[in-house]
């Protein structure tokens, strides 16, 4: 057998020990003589909370996701709880998704917030995260779990924790919380329900939803301009096949083909080789489907139903995929518009979005003079942002990655509201002799052509986990001083909150709570952020380029300009 360190030895050694059942037991038993290298990177750390909550490989061991990390962490959750709100009552409601064991697991969870005097509302069935966020608040509770992956690989799945305003748990909570799992036995987990605290819930709050959905995401679209418009829908074997066709029908959307061989909800996500509309593979059988039926517009959705990929046809009538960037410029163009219209903007809103995306979002809130806040990556911030903004009206919202919320009362990314959203665009756009494309180029005509590109590296593993620290280290310590021909003249360090203007040598200090991520700005505007996933091995490169684009007729040259912008950076980078 294989040396073991000996703080994997420790861990190991617990997890044989009666806390553990026996097949648990079996099972680590049968990894340390037939698979040594997967006990090790079963063992070697705990499992974290990232960006997303926390999201890991099913399997034993406390970096893996099973009932007893997931016991560990309602626990620690539980006696918070009662920390936090002491004596008053305890609600919490728990919503899961398509993936294997979500629904025993979710169980679980719900048995130990039951053992510890907590009333459960648990969904009797697979649910779409953002109905999570909307029922926490509709039930008055005090905190929400959503048991996902989002996109990750079969082998996967996760815990999201909500808290009572909606949006995911933030610092300094999260750090209380984490310091109190930490410091927990596995010994210490009630795993004995009291049955009598767990109430089942579905329809009332489907109904809801899905009228709030409409509440949110409809803006006075002629029932003839809905009837005109052809949409595709896939949920890429998700839970969004619970709410998006009933969202559109009853919105008064009628043409929605959905994909039949994606509609049934399946773990293993059998049609496409990752379950994620960010991966262009993803849409194939719903872009085949829209040149079948003629549609204008595909929309499709992660396994949880947060994001969402959408397609569009160009002008020469060919099927083209949106990135999140441009999805989210052309959405909150239009709600700008519509509250405008509406005599609704008096300087006292704003709209939501992310340092890694597209800067184009504050040209578009500055012409409409609405403030953009960014915050960093994750949907929690822009939640956060409403909280701590309460005489502030929130408009909407997005990222880069595929994530939009429009208004408040979902407070995470919401791929419901947004596909009934992005179809209201499409239809109005069609109506009036014009199409998604077209809005989308004259937008960059009106506020400057920016280009976005993600580069994303997978590093698996304790090496890979090693080797991104050390990309990271070695950005830190000896900052690039120009990026393929270009000054470099700032950079952000998330991480110390300082921003150094290598022209001058000034230092200023961000106010922005701390995060693993560097942004290099250059000379001619563009804009590079390097950031490690918080919920998969990868580090990214966020590429933002811009330029002016004087007429719609001129995209095509103005594009190949900067495409070839963003190789140079790609190749002075070595990022490949």
């Amino acid at each position: 057998m294989m040396n073991i360190a000996p703080n994997i030895l420790n861990a190991v050694n617990e997890w044989l020990t009666p806390t553990f059942d026996d097949e648990t037991q079996a099972e680590v038993k049968d990894l340390m003589t037939t698979s040594p290298k997967e006990l090790e990177e079963s063992f070697y750390k705990n499992l974290e909370f990232g960006t997303g909550g926390m999201r890991g490989v099913m399997g034993v061991g406390n970096n893996r996701i099973n009932k007893y990390t997931l016991g560990k962490n309602t626990q620690g959750l539980s006696d918070y709880l009662h920390e936090a709100f002491p004596n008053q009552p305890l609600k919490v409601v728990i919503a899961y998704d398509c993936r294997h064991n979500s629904n025993t697991l979710a169980k679980v969870v719900a048995d130990v917030f039951s053992a510890n005097g907590i009333h459960v509302y648990l969904f009797s069935d697979l649910r779409p995260t953002p109905e999570l966020s909307f029922g926490l608040k509709y039930l008055g509770c005090q905190c929400g779990i959503v048991l996902t992956a989002s996109h990750n690989p079969p082998e996967y799945n996760g815990y999201k924790v909500y808290w009572e305003d909606g949006g995911q748990i933030v610092p300094p909570q999260d750090a209380a919380i984490i310091n109190i799992i930490e410091n927990l036995g596995y010994d210490k987990i009630k795993f004995n329900a009291n049955e009598s605290l767990i109430q089942y819930i579905d329809t009332e709050i489907d109904k809801a939803f899905i009228k709030s959905s409409i509440e949110n995401a409809s803006f006075n679209t002629p029932a003839e301009a809905k009837d005109n418009l052809q949409i595709v829908f896939t949920s890429l074997h998700g839970t969004s096949i619970k709410s998006i066709p009933d969202t559109l029908s009853q919105a008064g959307y009628k043409n929605v083909h959905i994909v039949p061989e994606q509609a049934i909800p399946d773990g293993n996500f059998p049609t496409v080789k990752s379950p994620n509309p960010e991966e262009p593979e993803a849409l194939t059988m719903a872009l085949a489907l829209a040149d079948k039926t003629n549609s204008d517009i595909v929309v499709g959705t992660d396994p949880d139903c947060d994001r969402l990929g959408v397609a569009v046809r160009n002008n020469e009538g060919k099927m083209i995929l949106l990135n999140g960037n441009q999805t989210m410029i052309l959405m909150t163009s239009f709600l700008l518009k519509q509250w405008k219209k509406a005599g609704k903007i008096n300087g006292k809103q704003f709209v939501g979005s992310t340092i890694v995306s597209t800067p184009m979002m504050m040209e578009l809130a500055s012409s409409y003079g609405v403030e953009c806040k960014v915050g960093l990556t994750g949907f929690k911030w822009i939640a956060k942002m409403i909280k701590d903004f309460p005489k502030l009206e929130f408009i909407g919202g997005g990222e880069e990655s595929f994530g939009f919320m429009v208004g408040d009362a979902v407070r995470d990314k919401d791929a419901v509201a947004a596909t009934l959203l992005i179809c209201e665009v499409a239809a109005q756009a069609k109506a009036a002799g014009s199409s998604v494309y077209k809005e989308l180029l004259q937008l960059y005509v009106e506020n400057g052509f920016y280009k976005e590109y993600l580069v994303s590296l997978t590093k698996k593993g304790m090496e890979g986990l090693q080797e991104i620290n050390q990309m990271m280290i070695d950005l830190r310590e000896n900052p690039l001083k120009e990026i393929s021909g270009q000054r470099v003249i700032m950079v952000e360090d998330y991480q110390s909150s300082i921003a150094l203007n290598l022209l001058t040598g000034e230092e200023s200090t961000m106010d922005i709570p701390k995060s693993n991520v560097l942004i290099y700005y250059t000379e001619d505007g563009s804009k590079i952020c390097a950031r490690p996933s918080g919920t998969e091995p990868k580090i990214k490169f966020y590429i933002s380029v811009n330029a002016e684009l004087d007429s719609v007729e001129n995209f095509d040259a103005a594009e190949s300009f900067l495409d070839e912008k963003i190789q140079k950076i790609i190749a002075g980078m070595q990022l490949k």
